[in-house]
Parts: structure tokens; C-alpha cells; sequence
């Protein structure tokens, strides 16, 4: 029997009405590549993205056509985002950390046949476009009286507030169907080609009602949102989309990733909620700890993207009254799909039994299943203890890659995540390690992130990672790189005693090396494949040089 209701679409551009039905007047604050501070309300937001709209048509920029990025957070991106998919476009954002090549590689599978650029990535710009004859044009997110100079490039080439000049301020949007392609977000890639994710319309008004609610960021129109994780990263985690659904002031850092540009953002717009990587974290945390300085008014850092170090959790509690609260997704789960908020029954715990909550990756949200499986596919007991490769299935979860195949990972409607995982009785979920991370020795399994987790907790560690490195016995041994905190001392003497007692005798790290820094992604994961290849024979050559 068919229901008796209005046949509406989910489309992403009635986020963007709505904030402004609500909270037209509400603040979105942007570190602009220019250096100053601008600022503006949804109201105008709106009107803005309606005179983008207008700019796309006039550049005969078509429904299903991808409009690739190259930004940092701002009040432009901000506006792209709105407005490419609201025409029925597709929003392309790319990553600017990575390689001209690796750009040009991202852009020519997507088939991209436009790019709005910052001013500040001319240059890789001109690197990329060169190798993208295809490109039917380049708009540089400025003035014309910062425009810079672009060398050899034969698109044309625009300014985006001179496309913007006398355009209206209203638009009539397409009545899109809800499963209209929105958005396309590759993969961090740390092994291989990224692969691309392709988002709905309907995917991302789910996944942004989802991340407004108090199961995952819990946002409310007097909540201050800013989000370290570039726009560049899986819809930002869904904060340009869900903070004008909750009405929330929206703070964006454009380039300030500093910890002193964070904490002047902070401190000046009263920020109460940010989201980001642990790596910013520990930035800010650098930053306050040399500087003495404090953060009033921030409530909570939502942290994803990586495991959640134990010293972080703790340090932020005991030392900026701060709650660290995990979340958990990748780029194919639209991203959010898990948190731990503070909720009373958590925070009712002992202090010691919640920080070790707050180091697993929280809770499903609802419309987001989860289970754990063996080698052979077979679900395994949700016990806390027993672990297995975890799936996820839910309305923002991808069900493919873009123009790939890969039956390994998307099969009888799950997706695959390469997490080795473990869920309690309670339904909270710990990664133990990716798939390929962990480490086989002796034909046992070693956790990485656990032995990193432990190390976090000591005072003179910055930050820690544990990789498998070839052994002549064992196959593979754990070996631990550290970088200290500035200014303590460190030793591998002083790790292993540390260690000790913490982890199994047979988990201890065959050596230690204090190293002055770690790689990482431009999401900030550390890249353990460049360690595992740099290192993979320090065992064994370590084992030659003493027999010698």
C-alpha cells in the first residue's frame, strides 16, 4: 500500500534556506587568504550563493559537471559548496597538500571541467592545469586586485568577486531529485590511487541531520563551530552543511592551522566546539603548554580521522577542562558514522573508566549498523574482547567507488572498512588496528595503536608510531619511533621502563628510535607505509651489524 505523503526532495541547498529561515543573522567568521578576519551572516551567505549560481549558469557550467577545489576554509568555499550542487553540478574538492601530479591524477579521473582556486595555490595551480588540457577554465577565489599572475596557462582565466559583481541576489533552484550526485571526495590514498567517493544529495541531508544531533556533534544555535578539518576532507565532516541546520555560528581558519592562529580564533570568537585530527590538537596543546595560555570558552574537541591518544584525552580534561570526544568514519561513510559525547552516564563514570572510553571510537549513530567479522565472513560476539574486520552499512554509506570496481570492499551490502575492530556489550567500538597495520609475529597479531596509546601517557612523548619491520625469526617485530616534547628530556631507557608491566612481554618493542618528526597525510594520519618501507630491514641489518 503506498503512503499519502508530499513527494519532497533532501537537497543540500535547504540547509543553507533553512539557517537562513531561523538564523538569518548568524555569524560565519572566516581567516580569509588575504590575512584579515571576515565575517558576514547566513542572510548573506545566501544571498552570495545565489549570485554564484547565477555565475556558474553564465559559464554554461552544467548539471552533473564537476567543479574541482583547491581551498583552504573560507566563506567562498563555504558558498561553492552551496551552489554547485544546488544547480545540480558536482562539487570536486582536492586536496592541496598533495603533489601537482598526484592533483592532476585526482582531477583527470574525475574528469573535472572546471577549478576555483585560492590565491595562494597559483602556483600548484598553473603545475596541475598544464598537465589538464581538457579544463575548460580556472577562478581564482579573489579580487581581481589579488589575482595573482598565472604563467603559461591557456584556460581562461577568471576572478570570483568580479563574477559575482552585478549578479542577483535571488535564485530559483532546480527541483533535483534527492539522488542526484552532490559531491566527490577521494581517499586519503596512503597506498595506491585514492579512490573517489561520490556523494547524493540525500546521503548528505541525512548525514547533516545526523552529525547535528546530540549522538554525534550535538550542535545548537548557540553552539561556535569551527572546523580544523580542511573542506577539502569529506564535506569538512559535515560541518558546512549541519551548522546552518542547527542555526550554529561557524568559525572557519582558512590557512591558520598554527597553534597560535587557533588560539586567536578561539579566544575572539568564543569558539565551544572544534573539530579536527589529534595532530591539531597536539598542535594547540604545544602551543598553549609553551605559552600559557588557556581556552576558555572551548567545550569540546571532536577528534577523528586517527586513533585517540590516552595522554591527549587526559591532558585535555586535567589541563584546559576540555572534552575530548572521539569520532569515528572515513571518506566512504560520509564520514560520521560513530561518537562518544558526553552524555550524564558517561560522565558519571570514574575518571579513569571514561578516558578509556573516550580512546574508542564511540557509539553508531542511528541509521549507521555496524558488525565484525573473521577471515571467513562470520559475524563475531559483540563481547569487548573478540576482534574482526568491521563493517558498516547505513543512508550515508557509499555502495561503491566512483568508476571502480571492488567487490572486496563493497559486498552483500556492507562495506568493508580494513578495520580490525572490537564492540562491547554497549555497542562501543574500538579499532585495534587497520588491516594492514597490524603486526604478525610468530603467527600472533600485535596492536600498534595500543602500544602508541600507552606511550601518549608519558610525560616527555609528543607523539609516538609503532610499525612491523622484518624479523629473521619471527617475521615481523614491533618497531616504536617517538618524537619528544620539546624541551624533555628522552631515551629508550626511559620507554622501556615506561612500557613495562603496561603491555605483554612479547608486544615490547624490539627497539626505539627518538626521531625528530613522523609523516603525515594532509587529513594528518600518519603515513605508516613510508616508515615500514624506510625501516623494513632495521632488524635484520641491526641483527648483521652486531654478529660483525
Amino acid at each position: 500500500m503506498a503512503a499519502a505523503m508530499q513527494p519532497s526532495q533532501l537537497l543540500i541547498i535547504d540547509l543553507l534556506r533553512h539557517g537562513v529561515r531561523r538564523h538569518p543573522q548568524q555569524e560565519i567568521v572566516s581567516r580569509r587568504i588575504e590575512g584579515d578576519i571576515h565575517r558576514y551572516t547566513y542572510a548573506d551567505c545566501y544571498a552570495r550563493t545565489s549570485q554564484l549560481a547565477h555565475t556558474l549558469a553564465k559559464l554554461n557550467i552544467q548539471p552533473g559537471d564537476r567543479v574541482a577545489t583547491l581551498a583552504w576554509n573560507t566563506y567562498r568555499h563555504l558558498e561553492l559548496y552551496y551552489a554547485v550542487s544546488g544547480i545540480g553540478a558536482v562539487l570536486h574538492t582536492v586536496n592541496p597538500r598533495l603533489l601537482a601530479e598526484q592533483i592532476a591524477w585526482i582531477m583527470a579521473d574525475a574528469d573535472a571541467q572546471w577549478l576555483f582556486v585560492d590565491a595562494c595555490f597559483a602556483e600548484l595551480a598553473a603545475e596541475v592545469v598544464a598537465q589538464l588540457p581538457k579544463l575548460k577554465g580556472i577562478v581564482v577565489l579573489a579580487d581581481t586586485k589579488n589575482q595573482p599572475a598565472f604563467s603559461d596557462v591557456k584556460q581562461p582565466l577568471y576572478a570570483y568577486e568580479q563574477l559575482l559583481l552585478e549578479q542577483a541576489t535571488d535564485y530559483t533552484w532546480p527541483a533535483l531529485h534527492e539522488d542526484t550526485a552532490a559531491l566527490l571526495c577521494y581517499t586519503s590514498g596512503t597506498t595506491g590511487h585514492p579512490k573517489g567517493v561520490l556523494s547524493s544529495h540525500r546521503a548528505m541531508v541525512l548525514h547533516a541531520q545526523a552529525t547535528a544531533s546530540a549522538e554525534l556533534l550535538d550542535l545548537r544555535a548557540n553552539t561556535v563551530l569551527m572546523p580544523m578539518v580542511a573542506m577539502y576532507h569529506a564535506g569538512a565532516w559535515g560541518a558546512p552543511y549541519a551548522a546552518p541546520l542547527a542555526g550554529s555560528k561557524l568559525v572557519l581558519p582558512g590557512s591558520g592551522m598554527s597553534g597560535a592562529d587557533m588560539h586567536e580564533l578561539i579566544t575572539q570568537e568564543h569558539v565551544t566546539v572544534g573539530l579536527g585530527v589529534p595532530t591539531i590538537w597536539l598542535t594547540l596543546h604545544n602551543y598553549l603548554h609553551e605559552k600559557a595560555a588557556a581556552v576558555p570558552s572551548l567545550e569540546r574537541v571532536c577528534v577523528g580521522g586517527a586513533a585517540s591518544p590516552l595522554g591527549l584525552v587526559k591532558t585535555f580534561d586535567e589541563s584546559y577542562d576540555v572534552y575530548w570526544q572521539p569520532i569515528w568514519g572515513m571518506t566512504e561513510t560520509g564520514p560520521l558514522a560513530c561518537s562518544a559525547p558526553p552524555e550524564p552516564s558517561l560522565m558519571a563514570l570514574p575518571k579513569e573508566q571514561r578516558y578509556r572510553i573516550q580512546t574508542t571510537a564511540g557509539r553508531a549513530c542511528f541509521g549507521v549498523e555496524m558488525e565484525i567479522v573473521n577471515a571467513d565472513g562470520v559475524a563475531q560476539p559483540h563481547d569487548g574482547e573478540t576482534s574482526g574486520e568491521l563493517r558498516v552499512r547505513g543512508p550515508w554509506i557509499a555502495s561503491s567507488y566512483f568508476q571502480r570496481d571492488d567487490p572486496d570492499t563493497f559486498a552483500d551490502g556492507w562495506l568493508a572498512t580494513g578495520d580490525i575492530a572490537v564492540i562491547d556489550a554497549h555497542g562501543y567500538m574500538k579499532v585495534v588496528d587497520r588491516k594492514k597495520d597490524v603486526i604478525k609475529s610468530g603467527g600472533e597479531w600485535i596492536s600498534s595503536l595500543d602500544i602508541e596509546n600507552i606511550c601518549s601517557q608519558h610525560p616527555a612523548v609528543n607523539e609516538s608510531c609503532v610499525i612491523g619491520v622484518k624479523h629473521p625469526k619471527w617475521d615481523e617485530r614491533p618497531l616504536l619511533l617517538v618524537v619528544a616534547n620539546k624541551g624533555k628530556k628522552l631515551d629508550k631507557a626511559m620507554l622501556y621502563d615506561f612500557l613495562q608491566g603496561k603491555i605483554a612481554k612479547w608486544w615490547m618493542p624490539d627497539d626505539i628510535l627518538i626521531v625528530d618528526d613522523l609523516p603525515h597525510t594532509g587529513t594528518g594520519k600518519l603515513v605508516k607505509n613510508e616508515l615500514r618501507k624506510q625501516y623494513a630491514n632495521y632488524l635484520i641489518e641491526a641483527q648483521d651489524a652486531n654478529e660483525e
